[in-house]
């Protein structure tokens, strides 16, 4: 089953992250930042859940012109029944109400599988282009 993320889940999912191959866990992804984040994005994160236990997760949100993707993880023991790919439709259909008409996902150059699933799910990989991120402190 497909719901609504909440803080509650944090444990599960943290749990999930950490065994993803490929999906990089920072300090942004502390119980409070995500805690925030679902806040501030009320209604659009999910995760797929079955008997009680975490099974995929997606982060989703938006500026307010364009939506962003974050830790989208399906547990490999679940992969292959398109839980990853029905959690992207249902958020792009959320960013749609909300007047967000394009959405982006960051995957690390390394992350073979992610960079797989959004390639043959139909995401354009975007090139001519620099990312740079730097702490606040």
């Amino acid at each position: 089953m497909i719901r609504e993320m909440t803080v509650n889940d944090y444990d599960q999912m943290i749990e999930l992250w950490s065994r993803i191959e490929g999906l990089a866990i920072s300090n942004a992804d502390s119980k409070s930042n995500i805690e925030k984040y679902l806040n501030r994005n009320k209604g659009l994160s999910c995760v797929y859940e079955e008997e009680g236990r975490i099974a995929g997760t997606i982060l989703c949100g938006h500026d307010g012109r364009r939506g962003f993707i974050y830790h989208v993880a399906v547990d490999p023991e679940f992969r292959q029944r398109k839980i990853g790919q029905r959690m992207v439709d249902l958020c792009l259909g959320k960013l749609k109400e909300e007047g967000i008409d394009k959405c982006h996902i960051f995957v690390l150059d390394d992350n073979e599988v992610g960079n797989r699933f959004w390639s043959r799910t139909g995401w354009d990989r975007r090139s001519g282009f620099s990312v740079y991120s730097r702490d606040t402190d």
